[in-house]
């Protein structure tokens, strides 16, 4: 069993203190390519949660068997193969969401967040910590494409979900701003991606910022009292 302490602490270094695209800067190539919209984001993300998980769970299962020299061929062969099941699973099952993705869904054997959390973290701890890990890293990476997509979606062409249809045929995107807004294209573009990303890191650093100054004062108060 896992403990509540240790649940929290891996929860939060992958949603928010080891953001692997905030903090790690990790998987730059589809960030950037797939968040055109929100939909695309949150289901490469998905995809990615899925490898994830289970290459985490592969890996800690066997890294006891796996040679120390041959380690990193082992780890990409196991992410190939999740990725090879993902892949025709959305060829399957979501045949024109996967025609959109394109080639972001086999790539995502060469993601660096994939093989970095195999490496850092599944090759040395125990199967449940190695899944928990690689499912809140991959949560991590979800939340942030989710909000980028849906700034650059918004800014760029005044919608929201666009593409749910792909997913859901019953649902449709949501017309947010007027029908005649012009858009920018610029956020639809990858360097409005790379300007929206510098502001959402410079967002996650004031917070922490902000946190670190109000823990400060509360300590010097606490000192001060004390004394």
């Amino acid at each position: 069993m896992i403990e509540r302490e240790e649940f929290r602490s891996i929860a939060h270094n992958g949603i928010w203190k080891q953001n692997t695209s905030l903090i790690q800067i990790l998987g730059l190539c589809p960030l950037l390519a797939v968040t055109t919209n929100m939909v695309n984001g949150v289901m490469l993300s998905l995809a990615t949660i899925i490898v994830m998980a289970l290459a985490n769970v592969a890996v800690a299962s066997l890294r006891n068997f796996i040679p120390h020299e041959i380690r990193i061929p082992v780890f990409i062969l196991i992410v190939a193969a999740l990725v090879t099941v993902v892949d025709l699973l959305f060829n399957a099952n979501l045949h024109e969401l996967y025609l959109v993705l394109g080639i972001f869904i086999p790539l995502i054997v060469t993601n660096c967040i994939v093989l970095a959390r195999v490496e850092a973290f599944a090759a040395k701890n125990p199967p449940l910590q190695s899944t928990l890990d690689g499912i809140f890293m991959g949560v991590g990476m979800l939340w942030t494409l989710a909000v980028l997509g849906g700034l650059r979606e918004l800014i760029g062409a005044g919608t929201l979900f666009s593409g749910i249809d792909l997913v859901f045929p019953s649902l449709q995107p949501l017309q947010l701003l007027p029908a005649d807004y012009p858009g920018l294209l610029l956020a639809i573009l990858p360097p409005g991606a790379f300007i929206l990303l510098g502001c959402m890191i410079a967002w996650k650093n004031w917070i922490e910022a902000r946190a670190t100054t109000r823990q400060e004062k509360v300590a010097v108060k606490a000192l001060a009292t004390g004394n």
